[in-house]
């Protein structure tokens, strides 16, 4: 039998070839790897940190889907690369047609916007005495779908990995992604909001 592959020191081609055979683990080290550089790449463009965060997110999304097509031509990081470029060049050209558009208006299973593989996100809630940001992030779950807050629950709180939310839930694994991209951008939403309301009150 071939011996387990380690993640932490293999390169990235082993890497690749692991999670085109369904190795999320793997795919979840070429996260980790890239994912700063693909956020930066995304932040250059855009020029807005919320926009970057989604858009890197949703590149992530892309890669894990379209693994099976990267040939190894170029490096992955490359490949990588030219999938958020894409998706920022599209942004920009929304943004040129529409001013601005709800989170809400956005199908979550159709739309060509799924996510999300685990990137680093800005905290919007840094500073905040711990208990208030307790308070705050429990209304903001409450007012989460059912299944949005049940994915991110078990994703960021329990850590459990997209197979086995995917079992839990009775979903895919890309539903499982999508659901927890949407997920937080919600949360993000609902926070800020709930900041503004905070501050409002306090005046």
């Amino acid at each position: 039998m071939p011996s387990k592959i380690q993640y932490s020191t293999a390169g990235d081609e082993e890497l690749v070839k692991a999670a085109q055979k369904g190795d999320m683990a793997a795919f979840e080290e070429l996260v980790a790897r890239h994912r700063d550089k693909i956020y930066a790449r995304a932040f250059s463009m855009v020029r807005n940190e919320e926009d970057a965060v989604d858009l890197s997110q949703e590149a992530w999304v892309k890669g894990w889907q379209r693994l099976v097509q990267f040939q190894g031509d170029s490096s992955f990081a490359t490949w990588m690369t030219r999938i958020v470029i894409n998706l920022c060049l599209d942004q920009l050209r929304k943004q040129k047609r529409i001013k601005s558009e709800s989170i809400d208006q956005m199908d979550e299973e159709t739309g060509g916007v799924e996510r999300q593989l685990p990137i680093v996100n800005p905290n919007p809630t840094e500073g905040l005495e711990r208990g208030e940001l307790r308070q705050r992030i429990d209304k903001a779950l409450s007012q989460l779908s059912y299944e949005h807050r049940t994915v991110l629950v078990l994703h960021e709180f329990e850590e459990l990995e997209y197979k086995l939310i995917a079992k839990k839930m009775g979903c895919s694994i890309g539903t499982v992604m999508s659901r927890l991209f949407y997920a937080r951008r919600k949360m993000a939403a609902l926070l800020a909001g709930l900041k503004r309301e905070e501050l409002q009150t306090e005046k």
